[in-house]
């Protein structure tokens, strides 16, 4: 048996080395190429929805009491609403029916006299708004109220009260073409109900009233407690710290979004939604 000589030992060891200085690893697979993709579809902007406007900021002891003067068959006018509001120096917001201004053309004309007061959209003839499915329709709803409360007291009511507090975002988003926010409500009095006793609405909005609220009324029934039950409404909330104010007093902190702002001035609204 032969036996490895140190030289044999070396050259063998530098013959390993050698060949490890030629071996390379393998390349790496590349990695495979990223496909481009097709640029996302824009997120929906703001002028694509109608804000419902159901309450102002909850930070602040603010109210808004509102009132509707529904069009209806007789268009009654519970003066003692107004007349309680006025000796109690208390701002108001009122959804007139344009049906309703037309029959009582001298009481909205005396009622614009009173700086206090703030008008709103109440529709022409007071459908249900959602069940009317021709678009051009529900405009012409607007519409016609905005051009008689103008003729009558030459302001342009800003807010849209929708019928029976019904309403979805198609209704919003024509009202809004319009240039009218719809405002809805998160206190229902529930003066419509005659069973109700003045002392038992009074309970009820004084006890269930919020920061923010805006609570819905009524000053076309006589019939209504409302008349009876106002003088101790304003007086309850009053105690409990609020402030009341008119819906665009509550709402002053709110912007709404626009898609495309600009710096052109605003033309009258009046100008732009009647023909």
């Amino acid at each position: 048996m032969s036996r490895w000589s140190p030289v044999h030992s070396l050259l063998t060891l530098v013959a390993l080395a050698t060949s490890a200085c030629l071996w390379t690893p393998p390349e790496e697979p590349e990695a495979p190429r990223e496909e481009k993709k097709a640029p996302a579809p824009p997120e929906p902007t703001a002028c694509m929805t109608a804000p419902i406007v159901t309450n102002g900021s909850r930070n602040r002891m603010r109210v808004a009491l509102t009132f509707d003067a529904c069009s209806t068959r007789h268009n009654e006018y519970d003066e003692r609403v107004i007349r309680t509001l006025l000796e109690t120096g208390t701002p108001a917001t009122l959804f007139i029916g344009g049906g309703w201004a037309l029959a009582n053309p001298e009481r909205i004309e005396e009622l614009a006299q009173y700086p206090g007061f703030e008008f709103g959209n109440h529709t022409f003839s007071h459908p249900h708004m959602p069940q009317v499915m021709d678009d051009q329709k529900v405009l012409e709803e607007l519409q016609r109220t905005q051009q008689a409360v103008y003729d009558l007291t030459g302001r342009i009511p800003k807010y849209f009260r929708p019928p029976f507090g019904e309403v979805d975002r198609r209704v919003a988003w024509l009202a809004s073409q319009a240039s009218l926010v719809t405002l809805n409500y998160d206190l229902p009095s529930g003066d419509p109900d005659t069973n109700i006793p003045a002392k038992r609405l009074t309970d009820w909005v004084v006890r269930k009233a919020s920061p923010g609220g805006i609570v819905v009324m009524h000053m076309n029934h006589k019939r209504f407690a409302t008349a009876t039950a106002l003088p101790d409404i304003i007086k309850g909330l009053r105690k409990r710290g609020f402030e009341l104010v008119t819906v665009g007093t509550l709402l002053e902190d709110h912007t709404w979004p626009t898609c495309q702002p600009s710096e052109e001035p605003e033309l009258p609204a009046v100008a732009g939604v009647i023909p």
